[in-house]
Order: C-alpha cells, then sequence, then structure tokens
C-alpha cells in the first residue's frame, strides 16, 4: 500500500469516526425530570399527569423535538422536604434540563426558586400559586395548565349569575386552597354563610358538614383536588346535602374521582379549561388513545401534562434538539407553537396562559359513564390576576 492510499484511508477513518461522534451527539437522550405525586390519597393527581406526559412521548417513539428522551421520575409524596431533596437530585446528580410535573402548590413554593435559580426550565403541568404567577415569576416557568384562582373565577361568575345569594365555602388549608377560594370571590357579588379551611390530609367532613348544614346556604363551593374530593362529595351526599344544596366545585369531581363518587354527583358543576367533551380535533384523538392505552377517560391532569409534552415537542424541535441554547430554548418555548386539546393556548407575560375558562356538570355520556358535560363559558381568552404584579414582558 502506496503513502498516497494510507493518507486517504487514514482521513476517511477520521472522517467517520468524527461523523459518528456527531450523529451520536445529535441522539444523547435529553434528560427531563418529573416530580409528582406519586403516591398516598393524592397519588392519582400525579398519575394521570405522568401517564399523560407519558402518552405523548410514546406517540413520538420516545422522543421529543425527534431527539430520544430520558425521564427520570420522583415522588414528592405531598412533603416539600421530599420535593426538595427530590429537585436536588434531578439537577445536581441527574443533571436534567427540564421537570416537568409538580401537583401541588406547597411542593411548587418549595421547589420553585431552586428549580428556576438553577436556570433548569420548569414545565409546570398543574400547580400554579398566585406567588409565580406575580412577583415571583420566572423567566425560566411555563405553566401549561392554569393559575390557581381561574377555574374558581369562572365558578364565582357562574354562581353569580345563577342568584346565589348566600354560598358556603370550602377548601384545604394550603396555596392553592386560599387561591382558589380568593379566584372564587373576586367573581361572585354574593354573600358567603362561611369560609372554612380544613387540613390538606383530613379526609372525614363530618363537623364542617353539620356546620354546613346549620348555616342553610343557597348553595356550596368547595375545591378538594384527588382522594380529598372523593371524601368530601361522597360526604356530602351520605349527609342528604346533595339534594337539598347545589355543590359547586373545582376538581372535586373529574375523570379521576367520578368513577368513585357515582352516581350521586350528577349535577354537581365544576370549573375548568378543559373536559374531556371538547369538540376540537387535537382533544378527541388525545381522549382516543388515552382510553385506548389506560382503560380509562383522562382528566385534565392528565390533559395538561400531554400539553406540556406537546409543548416540549414544538421547543426542541425548534432548537434541533439543542436545549443547552437557554436562551433559543426559552423563546421557543414561549411561542407555544403546538395544537393544545383545550384548543386556545397562548402564553402571557408571566409564562402562565392565556385561555378559556369553562363551567361543566356531572352528566353521562353516550357510553352511560359519568363524566363532565361543558354547559358554560364565562371567560373566554382569560388572563389571571396576577399578571401585572410580573416583571416579565
Amino acid at each position: 500500500m502506496n503513502t498516497f492510499t494510507r493518507r486517504h484511508l487514514a482521513i476517511a477513518a477520521a472522517t467517520a469516526l468524527t461523523l459518528g461522534a456527531v450523529s451520536a451527539q445529535a441522539q444523547a437522550p435529553i434528560k427531563i425530570g418529573f416530580l409528582g405525586e406519586l403516591s398516598g390519597p393524592t397519588a392519582a393527581v400525579g398519575q394521570d399527569q405522568l401517564d399523560g406526559f407519558l402518552l405523548r412521548l410514546e406517540q413520538n417513539g420516545g422522543k421529543l423535538g425527534g431527539v430520544p428522551i430520558q425521564l427520570v421520575k420522583e415522588d414528592s409524596q405531598l412533603k416539600p422536604d421530599v420535593a426538595n431533596q427530590a429537585a436536588r437530585k434531578l439537577i445536581e446528580r441527574d443533571k436534567v434540563s427540564v421537570i416537568t410535573g409538580i401537583s401541588f402548590s406547597n411542593i411548587m413554593m418549595a421547589t420553585h426558586k431552586y428549580i428556576t435559580d438553577n436556570e433548569v426550565f420548569l414545565i409546570g403541568s398543574n400547580a400554579g400559586p398566585s406567588q409565580i404567577a406575580g412577583g415571583q415569576c420566572s423567566a425560566y416557568q411555563f405553566i401549561t395548565s392554569w393559575q390557581g384562582d381561574q377555574a374558581a373565577e369562572a365558578i364565582g361568575q357562574y354562581a353569580t349569575e345563577k342568584g346565589y345569594k348566600r354560598v358556603f365555602v370550602l377548601a384545604p388549608n394550603y396555596q392553592a386552597g386560599k387561591d382558589i377560594v380568593t379566584g372564587f370571590k373576586r367573581f361572585y357579588k354574593g354573600q358567603l354563610a362561611d369560609e372554612l379551611y380544613t387540613p390538606l390530609n383530613q379526609l372525614d367532613f363530618s363537623a364542617e358538614l353539620s356546620q354546613l348544614a346549620a348555616a342553610k346556604p343557597d348553595a356550596v363551593f368547595a375545591f378538594y383536588p384527588g382522594g380529598l374530593g372523593v371524601a368530601f362529595a361522597k360526604q356530602y351526599a351520605q349527609a342528604g346535602l346533595i339534594k337539598q344544596v347545589p355543590l359547586l366545585t373545582t376538581f372535586v369531581v373529574d375523570a379521576l374521582s367520578l368513577p368513585a363518587i357515582g352516581d350521586t354527583a350528577l349535577g354537581v358543576v365544576s370549573g375548568g379549561f378543559w373536559a374531556p367533551d371538547f369538540p376540537n380535533e387535537q382533544s378527541r384523538r388525545f381522549v382516543e388513545a388515552f382510553e385506548q392505552k389506560y382503560k380509562r377517560v383522562p382528566s385534565n391532569y392528565a390533559a395538561q401534562s400531554y400539553d406540556a409534552a406537546l409543548l416540549l415537542d414544538s421547543a426542541i424541535d425548534k432548537v434541533k434538539g439543542k436545549v443547552s441554547d437557554k436562551k433559543a430554548f426559552m423563546v421557543a418555548l414561549k411561542q407555544a407553537d403546538f395544537k393544545s386539546v383545550r384548543g386556545d393556548f397562548r402564553f402571557g407575560n408571566n409564562n402562565f396562559p392565556i385561555q378559556g375558562m369553562h363551567v361543566m356538570e356531572v352528566a353521562k355520556d353516550g357510553k352511560g359513564r359519568l363524566g363532565l358535560k361543558t354547559i358554560a363559558t364565562p371567560f373566554k381568552s382569560h388572563q389571571d390576576a396576577y399578571a401585572s404584579q410580573c416583571p416579565l414582558k
């Protein structure tokens, strides 16, 4: 073999190695952390978030934006200290570029600053406390669910339009509970018969229901997510109140809780940004695919987490997988160039959605299953009340 041939073979080999290295680098998985409630009485919320995200990932062959994804799951156990440790593990040991999930507001408030201060992108798919929508907002947060007040604002407006003069209000004693009651009161123009906050882990509401019955309100407004909602709704019915006092809610009745509550939930009213009966094509495809895979109707928790995956799919594609270019990735996320299951979706200055807020009623679908039927849309393209306090533009 002459010198010329050897030289060209060496060049060819070096070129092949370089191209192989570039290809391997291009296909290196992006690490995404999922942090949510995956155990205890509220585990169904986190699990539905996880399942919604995994559905889109599976539809894309394990990729988002054409890049393989390594999903690292952590259970916050609804404990802020555990969530803090999990967030530190995800960032410091697992070296994730993105964290998604975060089911409850107390967990969001415990982890938000640490995550965003470390310039890790936080794609929140449930909790939306007022603080991070306002003065504590971050350019590294992108929330695909809702700000905590918004669904309750729709119910407050609905209660006003229905002419209810006195409403009895109940919620768990944590940030989301307070935000949701604040949202209800912002648009409800009548009087409160009472305003009660119960411990976040309380499952026995007999004392509160006795107090409620004695107050004789025109209606009740309650916020209890996950297993708390099942317990509250069952006890409300068992106390004989379901036929006496209209029950208005946010996140008490949904696809997670209705199978456990049963037919006594018929007629209960709820507020939210999405329901499985939405007519847009993206929503129909999502509901069909979710039911086929998981053999159950998706909740709003699954829908907003599916949207989180759609958002990431779009943004990662725009930056060609280079999420390390944080400024470019931030711009791509802000554009929200994807078709949401809710139809209308765009980010406000605080990186919370501007979206329609609806009122739904529990009814039976065409298959005889309990579900949510959309009956009103009090607000279209609705921005949260705290966006003006956020310094982002």
